[in-house]
């Protein structure tokens, strides 16, 4: 335990800025406690905390404008590809989305403090075509407010800190592999997590040939379409679909046959929405099997206007 201590102590700045890399850029790897140890270690050497936030709040940014350059290239094939790796599936959905969609590039300065909303906001920046300044202006305020209360706690609760830490010393050998055991139940919870949310979007869905069906045979369905405006302006829609953001501006809409579709990996915006309907009172919310690409894929009609 005393190397790790003396680890901080010495390379504390460069410990702060990989475990805030990597926890941005999507790792499950815990950034908070690192700066809380770094910033009560500083109090009691009598350094300066400006340095702790800068470099948090860098790496923090850095990390950020990777997703926002990678949202502008790959739009959303990356949304899709963070969607299948990410141990916060729900993060993908469709609150995450309306949050982006109400409120733009602002929602950047407390998205690191929702839960599920940070993982995805900067790539949603850059898939929606926010401006580079202005998006690196809202993303670098949040960021600094974000390593700023982590810097904050650590020097407010600096004695309890080091009480914390000498304990951990007291474990001697122990101490390592006691703090390697709790960042793997911290992943292993997130990995039950995930597996859970999946397991509630198991719900029936209709493929685009039965959509097509009750297109043709006079059923008139109510097609809801979840996904953000920049990509439906690309891809075009399914003729007729009705677009939403949150599920208050579905609800307004009530119909007996309802079909919600989206681009997300095992349809989970739509779903959730479809879910959500359904404790409303909607009698029969399917999602679409495979959403917009799979009508594309299958041949179907697409609307540009």
């Amino acid at each position: 335990m005393e190397t790790l201590i003396h680890l901080i102590a010495v390379y504390g700045l460069l410990v702060v800025f990989v475990s805030v890399f990597l926890d941005q850029g999507g790792l499950p790897v815990p950034a908070y406690p690192p700066m809380i140890v770094t910033a009560a270690l500083a109090v009691d050497q009598g350094k300066s905390l400006w340095p702790i936030l800068i470099v948090a709040a860098t790496a923090a940014v850095i990390a950020d404008w990777l997703w926002y350059v990678g949202g502008r290239r790959l739009g959303a094939k990356l949304l899709r590809l963070m969607c299948r790796l990410s141990l916060s599936p729900d993060s993908c959905v469709l609150m995450t989305r309306g949050i982006y969609g109400r409120w733009g590039a602002p929602s950047l300065i407390v998205a690191k403090f929702i839960p599920g909303f940070a993982a995805v906001a900067t790539t949603l920046a850059g898939e929606t075509g926010t401006r580079p300044g202005r998006f690196l202006l809202f993303d670098g305020i949040g960021a600094l407010l974000w390593a700023g209360l982590a810097v904050a706690l650590g020097a407010i609760f600096h004695e309890a800190v080091n009480s914390v830490l000498d304990r951990l010393e007291e474990l001697g050998r122990l101490a390592l592999p006691v703090i390697a055991a709790l960042i793997v139940v911290f992943v292993v919870w997130k990995l039950w997590r995930r597996q859970r949310f999946l397991r509630q979007l198991r719900m029936a869905r209709i493929t685009p040939a039965e959509l097509r069906q009750l297109i043709d045979g006079g059923a008139s369905p109510l097609i809801l379409d979840v996904r953000p405006e920049p990509q439906r302006a690309i891809t075009g829609w399914i003729p007729g679909a009705v677009f939403v953001k949150t599920v208050a501006e579905a609800v307004l809409m009530p119909h007996d046959e309802v079909i919600v579709y989206c681009d997300c990996p095992n349809e989970a915006s739509a779903a959730v929405l479809a879910r959500a309907l359904n404790k409303r009172g909607f009698k029969r919310v399917r999602p679409l099997a495979g959403g917009f690409d799979a009508w594309k894929k299958d041949g179907q009609d697409v609307a540009f206007e």
